[in-house]
């Protein structure tokens, strides 16, 4: 685990807030000098704590507004199947997340889309067919109550 001070936490959560400020506005923010701050945002980046920057894309806008989890059982957890399903889920471009679980279902996928009947070809023509597929169980979300990128560091 990496060590966060104080400063290294702060650093973090304005940058989770806003991935666009500036060198020198970061540094204003949390009170040190601009090459200071420089310093420790490279170290956070190069010690993979800071992972990558992304901008968020409203779903609705761009027409994939429907979310669906997905529960998936495959035939069996022989290691070579669980290869070849995550390399296949990786290539279906409407698979937002895939989690090997624990429980009753081997992955829980979470799918983006624009509406039911376009989730049922996602459904037939793409999951259905990924590697070692026995099971599909299908959750729609009715209203996202929350859905954040900002991981909570100040425990």
């Amino acid at each position: 685990m990496f060590r966060l001070d104080e400063l290294d936490r702060s650093i973090i959560d304005a940058l989770q807030e806003d991935g666009r400020i500036t060198n020198a506005d970061l540094a204003e923010l949390i009170g040190l000098s601009a090459s200071a701050c420089h310093r420790r945002v490279r170290r956070l980046e190069t010690e993979g704590v800071i992972e990558r920057y992304a901008a968020m894309v409203n779903r609705e806008l761009v027409g994939r507004g429907v979310s669906v989890f997905v529960e998936i059982s495959l035939e069996s957890q022989r290691e070579e199947l669980l290869d070849q399903f995550e390399a296949a889920v990786q290539e279906v471009p409407q698979v937002q997340s895939c989690h090997l679980m624990a429980g009753m279902a081997d992955y829980l996928v979470h799918v983006t889309c624009e509406d039911v009947a376009n989730y049922e070809t996602i459904h037939r023509e793409s999951l259905a067919v990924l590697p070692g597929v026995t099971r599909l169980r299908s959750n729609f979300a009715i209203r996202t109550v929350t859905d954040t990128t900002t991981l909570e560091l100040n425990y």
